[in-house]
Parts: structure tokens; sequence; C-alpha cells
């Protein structure tokens, strides 16, 4: 086949920017700036959370700066204004419920509620495209932990299993009957196995005609691009739709510490390019197979954001065919977002919300990912200088 290229460009910080005015792209320009520093994004995490703690009066700075920034609001109904401003330049909205770390049956209880009005939102509402959920927000991660290591499970454990299954199968059960399709977000590896086997379960369950339920694939696991290719081969034995986010990984440091504590083969991949490589061979086999697999790059790569777009020009395959889909996350990466947008392609952030001291371990891993990923920061420091440059505010 002959390499067709797209047309994507992602310099055109006039397109990147146009939803901000000047005075918010001087505050993001201070605060990336702020963030690009290595030591203050370091001892700024254990910093806010001690002030939460003894109760310094910081809520005030963290909403005005960091929230602001990545996050939509405290609530649901607070989200509006950002997914309209997003909409009017044709970014659409992941609708993302960022409360963490919930650990009784009460908490889940809420958890699948405020992920249910998620889904009815989405379904009266044409500029939100996806809900996102995680399991650990639903079941108990120290049982989830249990199952994957095969040990055997106390009748308790056995019926609060059950009512983990029964919140995400209602969940799943509404975006059916509501045509609204929902991630459900990847997590560290001593957990991923019990949500791997769900998640596949549900997708040939409710993904016969329409990709409702879309898995996650963290390809900085050496092993995942094996799965990926067992996940194709089992819709199509299957007769279902394969809908998969594709990510590189949230949890890097993590997990290669617990394997060395542990003494066990570290599942990250020994380096970024192998990482990239298979990312970038995972988007290929998705194309490769477009008639019965759903794609979503959720991605700030540049180069795997124009990769994908030439392998569907190649492919003859339309920028805003609805099976493919890119996002990046809500203060990060618009010279992607906003140019694909322009270019036709579907475009989507993931927009969190929750109340500022329940999302600060959001908030925490955003500032961190951007000093972690090489280059993330200094480049959206220099996209937004480029830009204010245009304007004549520097």
């Amino acid at each position: 086949m002959d390499q067709v290229a797209s047309k994507v460009n992602f310099d055109n910080t006039e397109l990147a920017f146009q939803a901000q005015s000047d005075a918010k792209l001087k505050r993001t320009y201070t605060l990336y700036r702020l963030i690009d520093n290595p030591f203050l994004t370091k001892i700024g995490p254990p910093l806010l959370t001690s002030s939460f703690k003894i109760g310094l009066p910081i809520k005030g700075i963290v909403k005005n700066t960091l929230y602001d920034l990545f996050v939509g609001g405290p609530s649901l109904e607070n989200t509006d204004q950002k997914t309209e401003y997003l909409s009017q330049y044709g970014v659409k909205t992941i609708l993302d419920y960022s409360v963490e770390g919930e650990k009784t049956e009460f908490g889940f209880d809420t958890t699948q509620k405020e992920f249910i009005s998620t889904i009815q939102t989405a379904h009266a509402r044409e500029e939100i495209v996806f809900s996102a959920l995680k399991m650990s927000g639903l079941a108990r991660f120290g049982l989830m932990e249990k199952i994957q290591m095969e040990e055997k499970l106390s009748q308790q454990e056995e019926n609060e299993w059950k009512r983990a299954i029964d919140r995400i199968e209602e969940i799943a059960s509404l975006g059916y009957t509501l045509n609204v399709p929902f991630f459900i977000d990847a997590e560290e590896s001593w957990v991923q196995e019990p949500i791997d086997h769900l998640t596949e379960d549900l997708m040939q369950k409710y993904n016969a005609t329409q990709p409702i339920v879309w898995h996650t694939i963290q390809f900085y696991r050496w092993d995942r691009l094996a799965y990926l290719e067992k996940l194709i081969q089992d819709s199509k034995e299957k007769g279902y739709i394969l809908a998969v986010k594709l990510v590189r990984g949230a949890y890097l440091e993590k997990e290669r510490k617990r394997a060395q504590e542990m003494g066990y083969k570290d599942p990250i991949q020994p380096n970024k390019k192998a990482c990239d490589d298979d990312y970038n061979r995972g988007l290929e086999l998705c194309i490769k197979n477009h008639s019965h697999v759903a794609v979503c790059a959720g991605t700030h790569n540049e180069y795997s954001s124009k990769y994908l777009a030439d392998l569907m020009a190649q492919h003859g395959i339309e920028p805003n065919d609805p099976k493919i889909w890119f996002a990046q996350l809500l203060g990060m990466s618009d010279h992607i977002s906003f140019n694909l947008s322009h270019g036709g392609y579907n475009a989507a952030k993931y927009l969190p919300y929750g109340p500022v001291k329940a999302v600060m371990p959001y908030l925490m891993r955003r500032a961190q990912e951007n000093t972690a990923i090489a280059g993330q920061s200094s480049r959206e420091v220099e996209l937004l200088k480029k830009e204010m440059k245009r304007r004549k505010l520097i």
C-alpha cells in the first residue's frame, strides 16, 4: 500500500490555544513553568498532602491553579462550563469521576451512582461522548489483589466480589440501553487480571453491534502487545466488537518499586523506545483489524497521534470514523486535541471532576506525569510561549 500521509499539523498554536483568553494563557504558562521544575514537583505533593491534613488554608490556592487547569469542577453539574467551551471548538468530553480511595460498601455504592449519573448525562448531551470508570472505585483493591493471586476467598469475600460485579453489570447494562460507551480504565498490574477478565466478559455481552464497553491497555507493560493480539483473535472467534483504549501507563515508578521489593519479574518495558514501539504496533493492529476493532488513542505523544492519523489515511478511513478516537487529559496537549478536531478527527478530553481535597491524588499524578514524561511539560511551556509571542503578550 502506498504511504499516504495525513495533513495533521500540531505546530499551529493559534488553533491549539484558541479557547484561552490572554489572561488564561498567561496563567497556564506560569503554572506549567512551575510544573516544569522537577524539584518543585517532587516536594509539592507531600507538602500539599500535609497541609490539607493539618488544616492549612491552601484549598483556594490549589483550586485556582492545578485544580482549575486539570479538573472540570467539584461536581457533575459544575462540568457544564468546560464541556461547553470544548464543544465550541469541536472537542468532545469524556466524563471522569476522579474521587479515589473508596474502601467501604457505602463508598462503592455511592461511586456507582455517580458513574450511572455520568452515563445518563452523556445520553442527554451529544458533546459528551464517553464516561470513564475504575474498578477500584467499585470494588476493594485488596480483594482484587487476592483474586489475582488465586487465593481462596471466604464466603463473605465471594459475596463482596459478586456485589462488585453487579455494580459494573448495572452500569454496562445502562450504557448499552442508552447507547453510551464507557471506558474501564487500567490499574496496577497486580490487580489487572480480574479487571481484564471482567471487561472481556462485558465486551462479549454488550459489544455485539456497537462498541459500548471499552477496555484499556497500558503499553508500559512488555506483555500487553501479545494480550492485544489475543483480544483481537478472541473477538473474531466470539463475534463481538473489540473496543480498546491504548495508553502508555500511569503507574511506572510504583510498578518497578514493587517488583524489586517483592522479587518478581519487572512487568515494565526495558526502555521508552520499547514502550513506544509496542504502542505504535498496537495502533497498527487495531487499524488492520478495523472492521471489528474500535480504538481510542489515549496519548499525549505527537508521533503516535500523527502515526494513527497517517494509518487512517493509508487505509482509506475517514477522519471522523466513529470507531476511531483520540483522547487527551484536560489541561494537557491542547495542541494535539484542538488541531485534530480542526482537521475533522474525533478528539476528546478526559474531564475529571470531584471536590478539591478528594481529587488531590489525581492532581498530584498529573503534575508528576508532566515532569516524568520526557519533555512533556517543557513542550507545553514552549508552545504556550510561542502563542504568547504570536499574540504579542511577551
